[in-house]
């Protein structure tokens, strides 16, 4: 099979594409025929090494996929060769194979196409386990979202708006601003940290916002925590800006507020009922058309390097997806 290989720890183009043998299947996994992979922000931070878990060299990034059954290992009889899959794992979905535990997958829904399938898992688990399980965001409330035009960000501003909250989405373009107002944003604003502040409050109104999902990080963070109301949740999901925030914590006692990290595999191991709960609501959510991926660009396997500069630059509007088989454009 093909597959792109991290041999040295750096950029993305590091990356090569090489043959490889399939790999192994132990018992209760999946071999899958990748036919789309997600693109996602930890994907840059294991190619750097800078991530919370090292991948060792050399190794296949890609942690988000979707494609057909191949084989069953012993013990995992929930599948058949020919099921349509999508799932998660640390690495190895940048290849035109893949083997998973069974009990990372699941059918894909009819009518759900891979790309799309390969897009939601991650994103919308991450914003649900941040809006709802950590901030305990409600009907009636308002929400900002910064980066609200990244796979997150998006999936977060259709949560906000299946819960009955009012949501303000913080994004760099008129794009991706006219892209979450068509996912349901009420009010789209430049997330140019200068001013910030001024703009979320005239979205807002005087009482401020009551939950902020904060992916970014960097010089944004500061004047959305002070944007909080009385008993405002404000929650740390990463810092794509390439900058962790100095915050005076007087801010949070001044407003009764909460400052909350969300980190999606602590949450799944310490709180796996939450999760599965999450995931069968999310599931039904996307098999009803309920909630939608935004894929925003698609991507041969040579030129996974280019996808992942992209989500380096913050340049990708909602999920990029690498598809490994034939070449298709990118859009």
């Amino acid at each position: 099979m093909r597959a792109a290989v991290a041999r040295e720890y750096g950029p993305p183009e590091t990356l090569r594409i090489e043959e490889l043998p399939a790999p192994a299947l132990p018992p209760g996994a999946v071999r899958v025929r990748v036919r789309a992979a997600a693109v996602n922000f930890p994907d840059l931070l294991l190619l750097a090494n800078r991530y919370q878990l090292s991948a060792p060299l050399p190794f296949t990034p890609g942690s988000e996929l979707a494609g057909e059954v191949i084989e069953c290992g012993p013990g995992a009889d929930a599948f058949a060769p020919g099921d349509h899959v999508y799932g998660a794992t640390l690495v190895g979905a940048f290849a035109e194979q893949a083997a998973l535990p069974a009990a990372a997958l699941s059918r894909i829904p009819p009518g759900v196409d891979f790309a799309s399938a390969a897009a939601f898992g991650v994103a919308y688990t991450t914003a649900w386990g941040a809006l709802v399980s950590t901030a305990a965001l409600h009907a009636g409330e308002t929400l900002l979202v910064l980066g609200a035009a990244g796979g997150v960000g998006l999936a977060a501003v259709e949560l906000g708006r299946e819960r009955g909250a009012r949501v303000i989405a913080a994004a760099s373009s008129e794009a991706k601003r006219a892209l979450c107002l068509a996912k349901g944003a009420a009010a789209a604003i430049d997330s140019a940290p200068t001013g910030l502040g001024e703009r979320v409050r005239e979205a807002a109104g005087p009482r401020g916002v009551d939950v902020v999902l904060d992916p970014v990080g960097g010089a944004a963070s500061e004047p959305a925590l002070r944007s909080l109301a009385q008993g405002g949740r404000h929650v740390v999901l990463g810092f794509a800006a390439g900058e962790i925030p100095r915050i005076a914590t007087n801010l949070l006692l001044l407003r009764n507020a909460r400052l909350v990290g969300f980190e999606i595999g602590g949450w799944l191991r310490h709180q796996p009922d939450a999760a599965r709960e999450a995931h069968g609501t999310l599931h039904a959510w996307l098999a009803t058309g309920r909630i939608a991926p935004h894929v925003g660009g698609r991507f041969p396997l040579e030129r996974v390097a280019d996808a992942l500069r992209q989500v380096a630059e913050r340049r990708a509007l909602g999920k990029l997806i690498i598809e490994p088989g034939p070449a298709t454009p990118s859009p």
